[in-house]
């Protein structure tokens, strides 16, 4: 990369990191934002990065020797057509930071589970003395840990789909293809574009390499049908001859000729049926790294979840709060419901990026009281799911929880499963969730004050 002109664009976390690892190799870099200013751009500055805010310019683009951008830029768009004819590479920085990396990689995608997924197999890892470094489209980008990057590292790295579309050369050591469905369709095309970029986490296996993929899922089966890796199956419905389920209250590794007990179901300690899922699958990648499962047990013990995947919030006069914020489409709203037998309302909407709501009638149908319509999918919401339950609309997080615990009484669980993004009413799933959970804590008070 030394004199090589580089341009990065956009300003989020992995493209500051790409930029700042690009300069520290010798590149001089540009780093374009659409933004005017940002919290970052004096330290950048000092670094020497050159910053181009307020928009990204075709002149700046098409006069570069690469191109890396960040996830959340769509390369479709027409400011980059004059580089890609000149022949230009685009890539992303996943690609990018891989191209450095020294130690092995087992990369998660799939469309519902991939942070807590992720989450487990590194703290299994580490359980058995694993020297591990987590982070992609969870925690720190891979470019912040090139660094820290030894032979013996294994990079835990979860894959999105917009991460994967940019990549040529990445190759994952383990892929693990979780799930699929409708999603992210404001941004790819259609739904077999989505399964195009999914599916690139096999392009560069050999057969030296391993292919994790659900068996239940025959999107999954099918886009994996190819892989040069070896194939390596786990069902959550357990209907498999050979590969990873749950059996009679253990997860086990199912062969030909028997099947070997790995770990107890008791001990994952995550609500909902679908987190099992998740943990099956990591118990699969992790026994393929090697990781023995008495340090799987370990990993497992006290782990919860991650904040705004299934979190228990609290408990007002009987009715629960849970905050699955990062449920942001509709097969992960699905799954939120269905961990619950009965008193389900769900707060549902934000800003919708494709998806079937109607495809929440059935669980809502036995599980449901009532569902809370919130930002600007409201009105889809409500024409989806008003002939199944009743649909009450909210024009604030305070109001959606407070007409929630109305619906939900005495009994039940008002859960936030959006099945949209949060870019309506905030920065992101985070903000949206914290709001939930600040709006239960201001509940309670209220509800207390009446005592």
């Amino acid at each position: 990369m030394a004199g090589r002109q580089v341009v990065v664009v956009g300003a989020a976390r992995s493209g500051i990191a790409a930029a700042e690892l690009l300069v520290r190799r010798g590149a001089h870099v540009t780093l374009t934002e659409s933004r005017s200013t940002f919290d970052a751009a004096p330290h950048l500055r000092e670094a020497g990065i050159r910053l181009e805010l307020g928009g990204h310019q075709r002149e700046t683009l098409a006069t570069a020797d690469l191109i890396v951008v960040s996830p959340g830029v769509d390369v479709e768009q027409p400011v980059f057509a004059a580089a890609r004819e000149q022949g230009i590479e685009i890539i992303g920085e996943l690609e990018l930071a891989f191209r450095w990396l020294r130690g092995r990689v087992i990369a998660i995608t799939g469309t519902k589970g991939k942070s807590t997924t992720t989450t487990l197999i590194g703290r299994m890892l580490a359980a058995a003395g694993r020297e591990v470094l987590v982070g992609g489209n969870i925690g720190v980008p891979v470019s912040a840990q090139v660094e820290m990057s030894t032979p013996e590292s294994i990079h835990v790295i979860e894959a999105s789909s917009f991460q994967l579309e940019t990549t040529t050369r990445f190759r994952p050591w383990i892929a693990l293809w979780l799930n699929f469905a409708d999603d992210h369709l404001d941004r790819h095309p259609d739904v077999a574009s989505y399964a195009a970029a999914k599916a690139r986490i096999f392009a560069n296996q050999t057969g030296d390499d391993w292919a994790v993929v659900n068996a239940d899922d025959a999107a999954v089966m099918e886009q994996s049908a190819g892989t040069a890796a070896q194939r390596v199956r786990f069902s959550p419905s357990g209907r498999i001859d050979e590969g990873f389920v749950a059996s009679r209250e253990w997860i086990v590794r199912r062969t030909a000729t028997g099947e070997q007990p790995l770990v107890p179901v008791a001990a994952v300690e995550l609500t909902g049926v679908h987190m099992l899922h998740n943990a099956i699958a990591a118990v699969a990648v992790s026994s393929i790294a090697g990781v023995p499962p008495d340090a799987m047990v370990a990993a497992l013990a006290g782990f919860r979840g991650l904040p705004h995947v299934m979190e228990p919030v609290g408990d007002v006069r009987g009715v629960r709060f849970v905050n699955d914020s990062k449920a942001t489409n509709v097969e992960a709203a699905r799954r939120s419901i269905e961990s619950f037998a009965q008193g389900v309302v769900a707060i549902i909407g934000g800003r919708y990026k494709g998806g079937d709501f109607t495809e929440l009638r059935e669980p809502l149908r036995t599980r449901g009281r009532a569902v809370v319509a919130i930002g600007e999918a409201a009105g889809r919401v409500r024409a989806a799911l008003a002939d199944t339950v009743p649909v009450i609309d909210a024009d604030s997080m305070d109001v959606a929880v407070e007409r929630g615990f109305d619906a939900a009484g005495p009994d039940g669980v008002v859960v936030l499963a959006p099945a949209c993004s949060s870019f309506d009413w905030f920065s992101d799933y985070a903000a949206r969730g914290d709001a939930f959970k600040a709006a239960v804590e201001r509940l309670k008070r209220k509800i207390a004050s009446l005592n």
